[in-house]
């Protein structure tokens, strides 16, 4: 597929049909990308009902395989959870077309990048690292990504035509991914340490004394605002930021350097998953703008628990 093709004459494999994946299938098939497929291990599970309904009304072929995938594609886009990043890359190298273009959205470490890279590169196709260095559901397709290795510059006006917001970061295959995990100690960093701060301060009582110095330190935030924005959002996608973040501790780790805050994290990211995962906040309406109302349940389940 040259540079200067026309989306009617793509066809694009989704390998993930998650919340990111169906963004990108549908504002891909919005373009007039003529042949959008998807592959998603949960097909077979009680949310597959969901997944098929949504390819149904969007137009999504859904394969059998990430080999039935791969086989035909001229773009495969792979948006799994981070710790799949390697297994889905060794899933599909042995069926992918020479030439064909290989994606990787994962929030994974420069090593896994690396790894997955060998072996689509190795069977024949063109890996290229894609960093996204923001919510994607606010952007959609056109959420700011950077592109990383060999191949970056040849897919960068590809990837435009498609409707995305490419920038090359460098031919040298890590830097992009990199550059998103190091971003990813300080964000997903604040978000654990913002709930677990003002948990704290709810419980002892002191929420509004703690507030009122962040906002004299840090006059630029509302972060009654910020507060309630990082409770749900660790609440909804806690499971998927506890990979990231351990992901991003392999970054750290690579380096030689010990990942205590990045770990940490991790930990913390799980541990909202957890009580998400058990019914703690399912009841409550989104959005909300009281953090408050979060932290109480928190403060509950840990109660129960001891």
């Amino acid at each position: 597929m040259s540079a200067e093709f026309a989306p009617e004459d793509c066809r694009v494999g989704l390998a993930g049909y998650g919340e990111v994946g169906q963004i990108l299938a549908e504002d891909l098939r919005a373009r007039g990308v003529a042949r959008v497929a998807a592959f998603d291990i949960k097909l077979d599970t009680d949310t597959g009902a969901s997944l098929r309904e949504h390819a149904q009304r969007c137009g999504v072929v859904l394969t059998a395989s990430h080999a039935e995938l791969a086989s035909g594609a001229d773009l495969v886009l792979s948006a799994v959870t981070a710790s799949q990043t390697v297994a889905v890359a060794e899933a599909i190298a042995p069926a992918i077309d020479r030439g064909t273009w290989f994606l990787d959205f994962n929030s994974a470490s420069p090593g896994a990048k690396k790894r997955a890279a060998a072996l689509i590169d190795g069977n024949g196709g063109r890996f290229v690292e894609a960093a996204v260095m923001t919510s994607i559901p606010p952007y959609r397709i056109r959420v700011p990504m950077l592109l990383g290795g060999a191949h970056a510059e040849a897919i960068k006006p590809v990837l435009d035509g498609l409707g995305f917001a490419t920038k090359v970061a460098s031919s040298e295959l890590g830097v992009a991914s990199a550059t998103k995990m190091c971003r990813s100690v300080m964000i997903k960093g604040l978000e654990a340490m913002v709930i677990e701060s003002f948990t704290a301060a709810r419980a002892y009582g002191v929420e509004d004394a703690v507030l009122a110095s962040l906002e004299e330190t840090f006059p630029g935030i509302d972060w009654e605002k910020q507060g309630a924005y990082f409770f749900q959002r660790v609440i909804q996608h806690g499971r998927r930021r506890a990979e990231e973040m351990r992901e991003a501790a392999a970054t750290v780790r690579e380096i030689g350097l010990e990942p205590f805050s990045a770990a940490g994290t991790a930990k913390r990211q799980a541990f909202m998953a957890d009580l998400a995962e058990s019914g703690a906040f399912r009841d409550l309406k989104a959005p909300r703008e009281d953090w408050r109302v979060d932290a109480d349940r928190l403060l509950a389940a840990v109660a129960r628990k001891n």
